[in-house]
């Protein structure tokens, strides 16, 4: 039988150091890789494609929460959270955690959560099968730390690599099904989402919602032009022509500054 491909994501080396110790006494799994931040998680879990991952739940980048909201569900993988707060623990199963350690754990606590996590392996249960667990993953973000005043970053995916987005580099949003594209110079990517949950994190004072498809950055408005039976049309700076349409024509003085 093949070894079970396991990924560790800690920030913190002795605890990498702790968890690649227990796992080399077991023949049963593979070490396929660490993680020492959120987004360098994202791109191994995305790259190596690895059937289990330890995941600690305070990184710098993306937290474990935030890395599983990025992962594409059809490899995510499955998961047994790690951390020193046993605060998270009912959050950590909120989004279908294996199970969860909370440091320090000895090595008979890490075996049962090892063999749980086997079970679930072998099992062959998609771990992104949960309909339900984007939406469980979103509540427990807001959840279990508070959000800033408004958005600054956005996790999002670019090429093999996850990075952050600068929201204002964003120039505008369109909304795009379940998912939102940011338009951001000559480069676009798409995030899980809709419009309308991205523009209550938004600065309204430097986006506006202009039509029910669109937001747009006001520092990357040219000009304004009236338009017919009410609506106005917006140049951008590189060209873009967007529509103020006339059920959001009473932004027009925000976009005027």
């Amino acid at each position: 039988m093949e070894p079970v491909r396991v990924l560790i994501a800690d920030d913190e080396p002795p605890a990498r150091a702790r968890l690649r110790r227990l796992l080399a006494a077991d023949p049963r799994v593979e070490l396929a890789g660490e993680a020492a931040s959120g987004t360098e998680a994202v791109e191994l879990i995305e790259r190596l494609r690895p059937e289990l991952v330890f995941l600690d739940i305070q990184m710098p980048g993306a937290d474990g929460f935030g890395v599983l909201q990025a992962v594409d569900p059809a490899v995510l993988p499955h998961v047994v959270f790690v951390t020193a707060y046993d605060e998270y623990a009912l959050r950590a199963f909120e989004v279908h955690a294996v199970d969860y350690l909370l440091k320090p754990f000895d090595a008979d606590r890490f075996r049962t959560a090892l063999a749980r996590a086997m079970e679930r392996v072998r099992a062959r249960t998609p771990a992104g099968a949960d309909a339900g667990l984007e939406e469980r993953i979103r509540r427990v973000l807001a959840e279990a730390r508070p959000a800033p005043a408004y958005l600054e970053r956005v996790l999002v995916r670019a090429g093999t690599r996850a990075v952050f987005l600068r929201v204002d580099e964003v120039d505008w949003l369109q909304a795009e099904e379940n998912y939102v594209r940011l338009h951001a110079g000559r480069e676009s990517y798409l995030v899980r989402g809709t419009l309308a949950g991205l523009e209550e994190r938004l600065d309204p004072a430097r986006f506006i919602r202009v039509h029910r498809s669109h937001i747009v950055n006001v520092a990357s408005i040219r000009e304004l032009h009236p338009w017919s039976h009410g609506d106005w049309m917006i140049v951008l700076r590189d060209g873009r022509e967007l529509m103020l349409s006339r059920r959001y024509r009473d932004r027009l003085p925000e976009l005027a500054g």
